[in-house]
């Protein structure tokens, strides 16, 4: 319920509008993500011969992973960094931090020499480059889901929140397409000397292209009322309650502690599955066990990932009908469910096989991940939200889809076998079920009128005020 001195809602935005902070965050998200997964196809594709040739090629694809989790490891700091200031400021200029840092270091590994070059020295800064981009990227999804997601209608919440997560398929069809065209026109040797580098290069260009979309786009309306009740509060109490809002992180932690566990525990099903569908099974497919082309791997997921952000939109317009957890539970158990399918088709060798195998992984996918953008959104305070849901989604990321391609890599080479791997997913999709199940539906929640538990109550001269309106109507 909102609370006595805030409004119902904040005012609505107009269509138009909403659909230039949409395609706003999708852009922006889109960009973001195609850097992140680039990293992730040419971890497994080139980046082990380029920064660890010293190394037996399993060896050296699980170093190459292994600098591809050092991103996840800054997520989280970027969530904390980007969540505190991002509700002090405002979601907007955090959002075009986040896509010129993220661009910046995209485009440095584009130029970055290899270890032939300047030997050890070159995956020191490999990683290096790759902090930053993890880094970005724990600030970029909470801010773009919540720009939408305060701006939209509260009915179709769900299916406008949705867009943004439309990025991650959107940067991965991005990525995989520029890797697969160069890998179909270029020779191997061509390929590895520089074709690598030229989707790196090719962000700068995204980037300018984002930015200049960012830039056109309003704060969000329900944070700016709360930024002005707060200092309204402020100065009706002389001061002290604006202290209490000078720390998210400590409010979040204070308020929304369950919420935050709830969203981690949402996260790893729909994390770890998402990795091993769309970044080990290039190492898998291609692996000895399998033995088909990389190119057949990249197409199979170029394929796929175009249905993934079809379904996506469906699935967010779903849980606007019939709510948030029964649409995120039905991913989790699909996942689980499609774990052992998934591996025994691709051990069929065959193409259309494989293309149904990550197809319907990532269909189920999309039904964890269409919701959780405004699920995460409805379930914190406006000004702790940005600060909630960063937290709990990347938070999640270092134990989920940071190690998930190198504790599948790990598992193939002890076990040359895809149950334990199938069994590991099906654990996470078990321990999401149980951290959805325990949630409150939070589909009919207002924005503006999400108060932390232990909000304060009204200053003095807001108590005067109401009682002078309460003697002031007529009995």
């Amino acid at each position: 319920m909102p609370t006595p001195d805030s409004p119902a809602s904040a005012p609505p935005t107009p269509p138009g509008s909403l659909r230039r902070i949409v395609a706003a965050s999708l852009i922006g998200t889109t960009i973001e993500w195609y850097d992140f997964f680039l990293y992730g196809s040419a971890a497994a594709l080139v980046f082990n011969k380029l920064f660890f040739p010293d190394s037996d090629p399993l060896v050296g694809t699980l170093l190459s992973f292994l600098t591809y989790a050092v991103g996840f490891a800054a997520r989280p700091v970027g969530a904390l960094v980007f969540g505190h200031y991002g509700d002090r400021l405002g979601r907007k200029k955090l959002l075009i931090l986040s896509l010129l840092m993220m661009g910046g270091a995209t485009c440095a590994i584009g130029l970055l020499p290899t270890h032939a070059t300047v030997g050890s020295a070159a995956p020191v800064l490999l990683t290096a480059l790759r902090l930053l981009q993890g880094f970005a990227l724990g600030g970029e999804w909470g801010g773009a889901v919540l720009l939408v997601s305060e701006h939209g209608d509260a009915r179709r919440r769900g299916f406008w929140a949705s867009w943004p997560q439309t990025g991650a398929p959107a940067g991965q069809l991005l990525a995989t397409g520029v890797l697969s065209a160069l890998t179909a026109t270029l020779s191997d040797d061509a390929f590895e000397s520089w074709g690598w580098r030229v989707p790196f290069l090719l962000s700068g260009v995204l980037v300018l292209v984002g930015l200049w979309i960012r830039l056109s786009v309003d704060e969000s309306p329900v944070f700016k009322a709360a930024l002005a009740r707060a200092e309204a509060r402020k100065a009706a109490t002389g001061g002290d309650e604006g202290a209490a809002e000078k720390m998210p992180l400590v409010a979040v932690l204070r308020d929304h502690w369950r919420d935050v566990l709830i969203a981690m525990g949402a996260r790893m099903a729909e994390n770890i599955s998402y990795y091993v569908i769309t970044a080990f099974v290039l190492v898998y497919a291609t692996s000895d066990h399998v033995d088909l082309g990389k190119q057949t791997a990249l197409n199979a997921v170029l394929i796929a990932s175009a249905v993934h952000f079809a379904v996506i939109p469906a699935w967010g317009a779903l849980s606007d009908r019939i709510g948030r957890r029964p649409v995120y539970l039905l991913g989790a158990v699909g996942v689980g469910a499609w774990a052992f399918p998934f591996f025994l088709l691709i051990d069929t060798k065959d193409f259309p096989a494989l293309v149904l195998a990550v197809t319907v992984g990532l269909v189920f996918h999309g039904a964890m991940y269409a919701p959780q953008a405004a699920f995460f959104s409805e379930m914190f305070a406006t000004r702790m939200r940005y600060s909630g849901a960063s937290i709990g989604a990347q938070f999640s990321s270092v134990a989920a889809g940071a190690p998930a391609p190198l504790i599948a890599t790990a598992l193939l080479a002890d076990y040359d076998s895809a149950t334990p791997i199938a069994l590991y997913v099906i654990a996470a999709a078990l321990l999401t079920l149980v951290a959805v199940g325990v949630a409150k539906e939070t589909r009919d929640r207002d924005l503006a009128a999400v108060e932390p538990t232990s909000a304060p109550s009204p200053g003095p001269t807001a108590e005067a005020a109401k009682r002078t309106a309460r003697s002031a109507s007529p009995r």
